[in-house]
């Protein structure tokens, strides 16, 4: 197959071996991405993050419905936990967007979190180039959901969208210090269970005391219902509106692109370092003479990244 001029047709099957692909680091289709790169950048990126159960899949299965009502043609990247024997996504939120696996204009890819600390996989990045090559309007990226580490997804998304469910009380206060921060509209989900005007209000009292000059609109939504999911777009809307008026669309993509070259740096940089078998040596060398106390971490440290500066 001809991954790039299938690509450049709209082909899944070739969206789906690049991003296979990317997720095994092979250098060829990084190599692709680099020729390739002029052609991302049209795509609009919707992270959809919140604690587990909060019914992350089923939102963005309906706010993908209701684009595909428009005509329009969607990625979806939903980041699992992974199996420790495979590597693979174990939960495979594709199961529950089964009716939209066989749309033509709809890609869904579980990609396993591969230890990724901040609720998204590494190669997640990549993969939204690829499906902004492939022609996607819109690409959802929906994270782990595991809580307050959860914060990476700010970092690839042009607007996040915080997913809260009824009941959670104090735990709102727990979370509000992470996560709570990088939602740009939050939807209180499962809005017909006790306590989700509660839940809204918790929230409105928190945005009371922020300093940003946009306020996050807190809607509510019953996403198994389709309840609420045309106010929740409506929302991701206004805020791509006043990103777009205020010039900090443009400013929230260069800063998520310098955040991607510090991150790219750095995987290069631990690569280099733990492929080759001198330092390998030295850092087992470095630490027993650590525990020994001949010598300490901080001065290890500089030992270390004097090697990698001469090589």
């Amino acid at each position: 197959m001809n991954i790039e001029a299938k690509l450049l047709e709209g082909n899944k099957r070739a969206v789906a071996r690049l991003i296979t692909l990317v997720e095994n680091k092979d250098e060829a289709a990084f190599e692709l991405l680099k020729k390739l790169h002029n052609k991302t950048g049209n795509a609009y990126v919707v992270g959809i993050t919140g604690p587990p159960g909060a019914g992350k899949s089923t939102l963005t299965d309906k706010l993908v419905k209701r684009l595909l009502d428009e005509g329009k043609k969607v990625g979806v990247i939903a980041v699992d936990p992974t199996s420790p024997f495979t590597g693979g996504a174990i939960l495979g939120d594709r199961v529950r967007m089964t009716g939209l696996s066989t749309h033509p204009n709809v890609f869904i890819r579980s990609m396993g979190a591969r230890g990724s600390l901040g609720g998204i996989s590494e190669g997640t990045s990549a993969a939204i180039k690829v499906l902004d090559i492939y022609g996607a309007d819109y690409i959802f990226v929906e994270t782990v959901g595991v809580g307050q580490s959860e914060i990476d997804i700010v970092k690839n998304c042009d607007t996040t969208v915080m997913v809260m469910v009824p009941g959670l009380g104090d735990d709102i206060q727990a979370i509000k210090a992470g996560i709570m921060e990088i939602g740009d509209v939050f939807a209180i989900n499962k809005a017909d269970r006790d306590g989700a005007k509660k839940t809204a209000r918790e929230i409105n009292a928190m945005l009371d005391y922020s300093s940003k000059d946009w306020r996050p609109p807190v809607k509510m939504t019953i996403a198994m219902n389709n309840d609420g999911i045309e106010e929740l777009f409506e929302g991701i809307s206004e805020h791509r509106n006043y990103m777009a008026s205020t010039g900090l669309f443009e400013t929230r993509r260069i800063n998520n692109t310098k955040n991607e070259i510090v991150e790219l740096v750095k995987h290069r940089v631990l690569e280099h370092l733990f492929d080759n078998a001198y330092n390998e040596q030295l850092i087992n060398s470095l630490s027993v003479n650590i525990v020994k106390r001949e010598t300490d971490p901080y001065t290890a440290c500089d030992e270390i990244m004097h090697n990698i500066k001469k090589n």
